[in-house]
């Protein structure tokens, strides 16, 4: 091999090199992004309940309040439920998002929880329709901006069936004025309901973390590419 092209080669091996090796670093920085994501999540869960008004300041400041433990006392809107088509242990139903009337007028959407497909029908389910004033606990989740993907099919409101949790379009079908309604949702937690539906605390927190996985396969190969590139080196000498 000629001088030039030695150092042609010399220059790839090392510009490889030097991406694995920035691979396997950022992969390690997204590793302690993801556990300390983790552990404020757990915070937020097993902190006391927080006042609905504290959890509004937090969201009109832009604060994060996903999975923040938080309680709200108002009127259910049973005539104004909205359904969200889920699986729950193995079942296909729908989580039921129901407006909570405030003191004040406005309006909260909870998801209270899991019904099977063939108790959509409120009626069906009568007992859990409740009824007067009511304090739900459970976990504040923030309005989605946009569809997640376009492989999600389109809500379908004529059939009070939503594949993504469009908040403005579940006031609206409502008939709730959207500037009335908070902007964010209340997950209800497992307390159980009359009758037994809807089925509370279903919350789902999957944050997969295969960063480490990663970060060893970007350093793996570089440590392969390195004692490679020594030992052509090596016979190159020799």
């Amino acid at each position: 091999m000629g001088r030039g092209k030695f150092l042609a080669s010399l220059v790839i091996v090392l510009l490889a090199l030097a991406l694995l090796l920035a691979l396997g670093t950022w992969q390690v920085q997204r590793l302690y992004w993801k556990e300390a994501l983790v552990a404020d999540i757990e915070e937020r869960r097993a902190a006391a309940p927080a006042p609905l008004s504290e959890i509004e300041a937090l969201a009109a400041a832009g604060t994060d309040i996903d999975y923040r433990h938080a309680t709200a006392t108002g009127r259910y809107l049973n005539d104004k439920e909205r359904h969200f088509f889920a699986t729950f242990q193995g079942m296909t139903g729908f989580y039921v998002y129901t407006p909570l009337e405030l003191a004040d007028g406005r309006t909260l959407f909870v998801n209270r929880g899991f019904v099977a497909y063939e108790d959509k029908a409120p009626e069906a389910r009568a007992a859990g329709q409740l009824q007067g004033e009511q304090t739900v606990v459970g976990l504040a989740r923030a309005r989605l901006a946009e569809k997640p993907s376009f492989m999600v099919p389109e809500n379908d409101p004529a059939k009070n069936i939503f594949y993504w949790k469009d908040l403005d379009q579940m006031a609206v079908t409502t008939g709730l004025p959207a500037d009335r309604v908070l902007p964010f949702f209340l997950d209800a937690d497992a307390t159980p309901n009359p009758g037994g539906v809807p089925i509370g605390g279903v919350t789902l927190i999957d944050l997969p973390n295969s960063h480490l996985q990663y970060a060893m396969t970007w350093y793996g190969l570089a440590a392969v590419l390195a004692v490679v590139s020594a030992i052509a080196l090596f016979r190159r000498k020799t």
